[in-house]
């Protein structure tokens, strides 16, 4: 659900019924960007860098974070419609500090480097469409095999412990289908306002996931939930006839609520899926 008219009504619903947190905007890069995300428990060292990863069709620019000493289960993820910015940077390191090697990439990265903006906020939607509907199930898979191949070379991920990935709205069905191009690495998937989770055609995310071995955190944004409310019911008899784990719940947030730099950034909820996604890997990656 990326349509920017939804979008914005959603939006507008959701200001007015208190369910978005607007502290912060403005001050969306360097320290203001940070302040925005509560602390590490117990957090490691971390050190972080830009990287750049060779894939078929190009080398992708991404952001690689792990613990300073050490090994940690390698973890892929995949960002929203607006690409690879501060925010996810942000995200990767927060969860670096509870010990995971993380690559955040820029799918975009065959048009254009990240981020996508330069203003410190985010482009309108219209303008990420187009860059959107240029990835499909093949980029998907070719992409998810080069980047896990690519985490699986370095020395801080743990090799004896299974890889995690992670997508919000575009990036839920590439996670999904990480898992199905790399199954036999990947032990965990979550997906956040995941957009096309579940369609009619044979290729669909949710099927290709249900031929994994991996476990499942799925978040659904509650508008999202309005508009397709049998699509939880199809991934939970999905996963369950394939005896996969999988928790699959709606928050009552609109559909982009986890990000800090959303319009619709729900801290509370942000919070509490951030909280089932290190429960979940602390389960499946061990």
């Amino acid at each position: 659900m990326c349509d920017q008219d939804i979008f914005e009504s959603d939006r507008l619903e959701y200001e007015a019924r208190g369910l978005v947190d607007r502290r912060g905007f403005g001050a969306l890069l360097g320290t203001g960007l940070a302040m925005l995300l509560p602390q590490t428990a117990n957090a490691v060292t971390v050190v972080d860098s830009e990287v750049e990863v060779k894939t078929p069709d190009g080398v992708a620019d991404c952001y690689f974070v792990h613990p300073a000493t050490g090994t940690g289960a390698g973890v892929l993820m995949w960002p929203d419609i607006f690409g690879l910015r501060p925010a996810f940077r942000q995200m990767g390191k927060r969860l670096a500090e509870s010990g995971y090697s993380v690559l955040v990439v820029n799918p975009f990265y065959r048009t254009k480097k990240g981020p996508m903006s330069t203003t410190g906020t985010n482009p309108p939607i219209q303008e990420m469409m187009p860059l959107a509907q240029k990835l499909n199930e093949t980029t998907h898979m070719t992409d998810a095999k080069a980047f896990v191949g690519w985490l699986d070379q370095q020395a801080s991920v743990a090799k004896n412990r299974k890889v995690g990935t992670q997508g919000y709205c575009m990036g839920g069905p590439m996670a999904f289908r990480t898992a199905a191009a790399v199954p036999d690495r990947v032990g965990a998937v979550g997906s956040f306002h995941g957009g096309g989770l579940v369609t009619a055609a044979p290729n669909s995310p949710h099927l290709q996931a249900a031929k994994t071995k991996a476990q499942f955190l799925i978040c659904v944004a509650e508008n999202d939930d309005k508009r397709a409310p049998q699509d939880k019911e199809t991934l939970k008899e999905t996963f369950t006839k394939a005896g996969l784990p999988a928790e699959i719940e709606v928050y009552g947030a609109a559909h982009g609520w986890c990000p800090p730099d959303s319009q619709v950034y729900n801290q509370e909820l942000a919070e509490k899926a951030w909280g089932r996604l290190l429960v979940l890997y602390g389960k499946a990656l061990a």
